[in-house]
């Protein structure tokens, strides 16, 4: 037994939500990659992890049109069936994409704060390119499988439908579901353990008062909780889903009403899921001086001073304030 929903209460508040979406991260992933690609010089191995970030998240945003005509059209998909798949596997692409290289950052400052000798501190950016490729392909083969995903009628466009007879599912579906828990609770883990470490490591220092270390205490602590707050609400509801409806016998008349309600927290969670992409360049912003300077001329704003520092101090030469600002 499938349950297929088509509220009016999703029809009506989804396509808002996914054109601010769309608006705010094509514009600020948009901005972050101009400024990585163009302004921000010399690159080191962790500005190969932020670019890639960066790339997922403007990647995943471009899909996101195409989602709100879908549902702006009553959850009736325009676009063709093999389009329909395509946009399915580069939204789960680019947020896994997202969620890996977010992780990727928290550990690229665990090995920097808890091992400072370790030799991935000294990782060439070719090397760093190679390793993002990798994780480009290996989150491309954990998604694939939505390229061949079967609709239930020319119309429907989802890769989340809920189950309520186990019988119904197959490999394909427990592939999916796998992939959905492996790719969000493993980094959880991760990245968890790593500011939990660096916090431990800062504080049997005696250094977490001293001002760069701060800088570093609110950069790792950007990264949980944009990680959190986008991620883990949807995550949840969809663990929920799974374990209710697999305490429902099959072939109950209101099994579908019973749940409707937690189908429609989770699309609103979904939603937060791609506001992750408007909340990175927050870390950019934060953590990089410079790109702080390019963002606010590009703005308009001025130029701001560089947080952490204290500004009455003698200036730098020009040399050297280059190379500090492009420190991570």
């Amino acid at each position: 037994m499938r349950c297929f929903y088509q509220t009016s209460m999703l029809i009506s508040v989804l396509p808002p939500l996914l054109l601010v979406d769309f608006i705010l991260g094509a514009f600020s992933n948009g901005l972050s990659l101009w400024i990585f690609i163009f302004h921000l010089k010399p690159w080191k191995s962790s500005t190969v992890l932020l670019f890639n970030l960066a790339l997922a998240d403007f990647l995943l945003n471009m899909i996101l049109p195409f989602r709100t005509s879908y549902y702006f059209s009553e959850m009736n998909w325009k676009f063709g069936h093999a389009f329909c798949n395509v946009s399915l596997q580069m939204v789960a692409m680019n947020r896994t994409g997202s969620i890996v290289f977010l992780t990727c950052v928290a550990l690229d400052r665990y090995v920097h704060v808890v091992h400072p000798h370790h030799p991935l501190n000294s990782l060439s950016k070719t090397k760093a390119a190679c390793g993002a490729a990798i994780l480009w392909l290996v989150t491309f083969s954990m998604t694939a499988h939505l390229l061949f995903l079967p609709q239930h009628n020319t119309t429907d466009c989802e890769s989340f439908v809920i189950y309520t007879d186990t019988k119904d599912i197959g490999f394909g579906l427990l592939w999916h579901r796998s992939v959905l828990v492996f790719s969000f609770y493993l980094p959880l883990a991760v990245i968890v353990f790593c500011t939990c470490s660096i916090f431990s490591q800062l504080r049997r220092r005696q250094l977490t008062q001293q001002v760069r270390i701060k800088k570093a205490l609110w950069f790792i602590m950007m990264v949980v909780v944009v990680f959190v707050v986008c991620f883990l609400p949807n995550n949840i509801t969809m663990l929920l889903i799974w374990f209710h409806g697999g305490q429902i016998a099959s072939g109950q008349e209101k099994v579908c009403e019973d749940m409707e309600n937690l189908n429609t927290v989770f699309y609103m969670t979904l939603c937060l899921t791609y506001l992750n992409s408007t909340l990175d360049p927050l870390i950019y912003y934060y953590s990089i001086p410079t790109f702080k300077n390019m963002c606010r001329r590009a703005l308009h704003l001025g130029r701001a001073s560089d947080t952490g520092e204290d500004t009455t101090q003698r200036p730098q030469s020009q040399e050297q304030s280059t190379h500090s600002n492009n420190r991570l």
